[in-house]
């Protein structure tokens, strides 16, 4: 059964087939600012080395405490995986900055494009709502781009209430304490 689970070396193989999915749809050129195409062009290219992935997991791990890079909001990573199959990622921030209120929001997640469609961006993010409450997170702001059906979809069966649309991003908000499906 998939699972939330910290970054993580054990799926290494699986990751670098999910990177190659996700370069095949056009994803990490340089107009691509998404979370997954930055670290595409930053590790792409080095990921295959087992040193390098393990220091990325732990660089990711790092990101939500005292050890993280600094000017930057702290930020819980996990993957979805099922065994040694890497389905996905989500990050929760734990706070807004300027651009993640107007843009990225508390929550993003992506689905490698073999895994789509299964439910599992669903039970990513309500999996990861209950642990954005444990942070302190009453509501979380959740977005998508306007002509992405697929995430709107998601994000509205978690219990997004529709802010507002700011250029290309849907803005909506998702209570933590109460959203469907995750027992609160």
């Amino acid at each position: 059964m998939p699972k939330l689970t910290a970054p993580t070396p054990a799926v290494h193989a699986s990751f670098l087939d999910a990177m190659a999915e996700f370069r095949a749809e056009g994803r990490g050129g340089p107009d691509d600012g998404s979370a997954v195409a930055r670290e595409i062009r930053a590790y792409g290219d080095r990921w295959h080395d087992p040193a390098v992935f393990a220091a990325y997991t732990a660089w990711l791990r790092e990101q939500s405490g005292p050890g993280r890079d600094t000017g930057t909001v702290p930020c819980t990573h996990f993957w979805c995986t099922e065994g040694e199959i890497y389905l996905g990622r989500l990050a929760v921030r734990h706070r807004l900055d300027d651009f993640l209120r107007e843009y990225g929001g508390h929550i993003g997640y992506d689905v490698r494009p073999s895994a789509r469609r299964r439910g599992h961006a669903t039970a990513m993010l309500r999996a990861a709502l209950p642990r954005a409450r444990a942070l302190g997170l009453g509501s979380v702001l959740v977005t998508c781009d306007h002509d992405n059906l697929p995430s709107r979809r998601v994000i509205e069966a978690c219990g997004g209430i529709f802010e507002d649309r700011r250029g290309a991003k849907l803005r909506y908000w998702i209570d933590t304490a109460d959203t469907p499906g995750t027992g609160g």
